[in-house]
């Protein structure tokens, strides 16, 4: 899947020519930098405080990924946890800044959500409920969650 983004505010870009960049969406972990992946998430506040290592396993380990790239940087990605029955839980969605309100989001939720059909699909957000709500996601009454232990102190982190 391609998306194409526009970026007005691009050094070459003019306002009657934007520069226009496409991005690619797909499944592959094959060649992501995690380490490059950490720090760019922790450069837009979005990085949780798990290792390069254990941010791999956590989309290795996931049944259904989307990276957003441009060219070979990665600039988005998402991530769904199933049963392969009736539930899943969408999370770690996220889109580089300088990528945002571009469609690259919902394009990689698109298409995660195909891949749990009959499932009722689940999440968290602080800040996002605009676009999951256009997604057709609706709010839920109550969430709620309990951290076993300390935060991230598991194998996986050390």
């Amino acid at each position: 899947m391609l998306v194409q983004a526009t970026f007005p505010d691009l050094a070459q870009a003019t306002a009657c020519n934007p520069a226009v960049v496409i991005v690619r969406i797909d499944s592959s972990i094959e060649g992501i930098n995690w380490a490059q992946a950490k720090a760019d998430l922790a450069a837009d506040d979005f990085d949780n405080g798990r290792t390069p290592e254990a941010l791999g396993r956590s989309f290795r380990q996931s049944q259904h990924v989307a990276f957003a790239r441009d060219g070979d940087r990665v600039v988005g990605m998402a991530r769904v946890l199933s049963d392969g029955v009736c539930n899943s839980y969408l999370l770690d969605v996220w889109t580089a800044s300088a990528y945002r309100r571009q469609g690259i989001a919902s394009a990689m939720i698109r298409q995660l959500l195909e891949r749990v059909p009959g499932q009722h699909v689940g999440l968290h957000t602080d800040e996002a409920q605009a676009v999951y709500e256009s997604l057709g996601f609706r709010a839920q009454p109550e969430f709620w969650s309990v951290v076993v232990g300390s935060w991230l102190d598991n194998d996986a982190n050390r």
